[in-house]
């Protein structure tokens, strides 16, 4: 197989780490096949000196790579599914899930300690606003501090900065560049639940390019999919973006699935949790489910604080 096929990625060594994985499932599957990975520089990557929810927008790691797709500079999209909008950008397509890595979040500290153990006042860095509302449920104690940056540097400030205790990541990060030793503390998905697709990586092409489709929906991981198809149909109810307190999941066991979503103020109050469950068939109705009982019980006024 002869075809020439072009990869669009930003340029972080966990973003090209998860644009190789793709390179070579897609090789494994069509021998042959020639591939380019294009290194693509986005809006979230150029600002690195304000907190994720200050520089706005949605597509903060996404818009250039859309645009790169939609002007057929490259052929696909390697995307952390969390970072993609939950409304899709007109003429593209999530073409592909291939299975999640681990969804939990992880607590990485300097000291070894867990979050528990952590002194009195410690401080915590994080730039994303979900993790530092369901941080202070747990510990109401912690200064917590914005960090920014890819995940080697954030590893490094915390051994680095005499100042900060601890930061909080995605395990799925850490597996995917070896780093999983690093890891402090896991939470359970229930205790602390993951962004809408963490851990996932999303393949995004042309809606019209059907040689695309039929080499990258080879991919596609249906557990995975139907998961996070509950999940993007909760954030796009919400309308929520990183500028928003919001987290969901979606387990499946035995074809049912089950969706826990939060969603809160930026200070954590008011604070709604819910939980829905029912069959994989209906995914994208259980997430919609889940986000309407949040706006019934007052998220529809909280979300017009946002607007």
């Amino acid at each position: 197989m002869n075809v020439r096929f072009c990869i669009g990625t930003r340029g972080s060594a966990l973003a090209m780490a998860q644009a190789h994985l793709v390179e070579h499932a897609l090789v494994r599957r069509n021998p042959g096949m020639q591939i380019d990975i294009r290194i693509i520089k986005t809006k979230g990557d150029r600002v690195q000196n304000k907190p994720l929810h200050q520089v706005g927008g949605a597509g903060l790691f996404t818009r250039e790579l859309e645009r790169a797709l939609l002007t057929e500079k490259i052929d696909v999209a390697v995307h952390s599914l969390k970072d993609l909008p939950a409304v899709m950008r007109p003429g593209l397509a999530l073409s592909a899930v291939p299975q999640r890595e681990d969804p939990r979040d992880v607590l990485v500290s300097a000291s070894g300690q867990k979050l528990a153990d952590l002194p009195q006042g410690a401080c915590v860095a994080t730039g994303a606003l979900r993790r530092r509302v369901q941080l202070l449920k747990l510990r109401p104690d912690l200064k917590l501090v914005d960090m920014r940056g890819n995940l080697d540097t954030r590893l490094r400030k915390v051994h680095d900065l005499p100042d900060v205790d601890a930061t909080m990541l995605a395990a799925a990060g850490l597996s995917r560049m070896g780093w999983l030793d690093r890891a402090t503390e896991f939470f359970d998905t229930e205790t602390f639940i993951p962004a809408g697709g963490q851990a996932a990586i999303g393949l995004q092409i042309r809606e019209d390019d059907y040689e695309a489709e039929q080499l990258v929906a080879q991919l596609d991981h249906r557990p995975t999919r139907i998961a996070v198809d509950a999940e993007r149909a909760f954030l796009a109810r919400l309308e929520a973006g990183c500028q928003i307190p919001v987290a969901v999941h979606a387990r499946l066991q035995d074809d049912q699935l089950t969706v826990d979503g939060m969603f809160a103020g930026v200070d954590g109050d008011p604070r709604f949790e819910d939980r829905v469950a029912g069959p994989a068939t209906d995914a994208v109705a259980l997430g919609e489910s889940l986000a309407n009982r949040i706006l019934a019980a007052g998220g529809r006024e909280l979300r017009k604080t946002f607007e």
